[in-house]
């Protein structure tokens, strides 16, 4: 069994604040994929495969550039770039493709040192436009052993059209450990008055085998597929309670954001 993929199962819930409230919340599950395990895990699951169909897979094309560099290069470069260590582990949380299908509004690289501590977070997001970008963030020094940590950014691309660009974004992190079983990402969405939306998901770890994935379908089958269905639903409600639309803005210059946290 692989000691650091895993299954993590949980709930996502969204509330927004203002000028509507809204709440909806979703029974969910995400891979955790150690990118240096990727074949062993191919060959050793019956369900999950990686660049070709199965029940569950990952296609490394949908994340990263979208090319045929492989991911492990591609967020290598990205690190290298900004200027952090590359040769540590990195771990990608995402839904798999189910039955050849994935959208995935948010997937998270946890980047480490080569000593072994979390030194980056790579957050990649998906907009229904086809679009995608991602925020490069350094990992506190007090804060790469474990425990909770906290990050932020501005909001550089656009993803709901109910969101207005000029927006701060904060995340709240309990990072994936093999010793412990909880896992959360939280994200909060300010504007120059507070907070408008926050986002968390909160999940349980769960071993990467075959019984866990068939279990997994059978409580949320056909998954990836809901959720983009879901986002569309779900506008569609906050249409009708009234909240303007935003102007859709360029994609960013650059494909990925850079950001020191101690300067967001």
């Amino acid at each position: 069994m692989s000691e650091h993929s895993a299954l993590y199962s949980g709930s996502v819930v969204h509330r927004r604040l203002r000028p509507v409230a809204h709440r909806l919340r979703y029974r969910v599950f995400s891979l955790l994929l150690d990118l240096d395990e990727l074949p062993r895990l191919a060959r050793r699951l019956r369900f999950f495969s990686l660049d070709r169909f199965n029940l569950f897979s990952l296609h490394q094309g949908d994340h990263g550039a979208g090319g045929e560099q492989g991911l492990r290069p591609y967020v290598e470069h990205q690190l290298h770039a900004a200027g952090f260590a590359t040769g540590g582990a990195i771990r990608l949380l995402a839904m798999p493709r189910i039955l050849g299908y994935a959208f995935n509004p948010l997937s998270v690289y946890f980047c480490h040192h080569p000593d072994g501590g979390l030194q980056a977070i790579l957050y990649e997001v998906n907009n229904t436009f086809g679009e995608r970008h991602s925020y490069l963030i350094a990992v506190d020094e007090a804060q790469r052993q474990g425990g909770e940590l906290t990050q932020q950014c501005a909001k550089r691309f656009h993803v709901s059209p109910f969101l207005a660009l000029d927006m701060h974004y904060r995340f709240g992190i309990v990072a994936p450990r093999a010793e412990d079983e909880r896992l959360r990402i939280a994200v909060t969405a300010s504007d120059a008055e507070g907070p408008v939306l926050t986002a968390c998901f909160d999940a349980r770890r769960r071993a990467l085998d075959d019984l866990q994935l068939l279990r997994a379908f059978i409580a949320c089958p056909l998954l990836t597929l809901k959720v983009i269905t879901a986002i569309h639903w779900e506008a569609l409600r906050l249409w009708a309670k009234g909240l303007r639309l935003h102007r859709r803005p360029g994609a960013p210059e650059r494909t990925v954001t850079v950001v020191n946290n101690k300067h967001p």
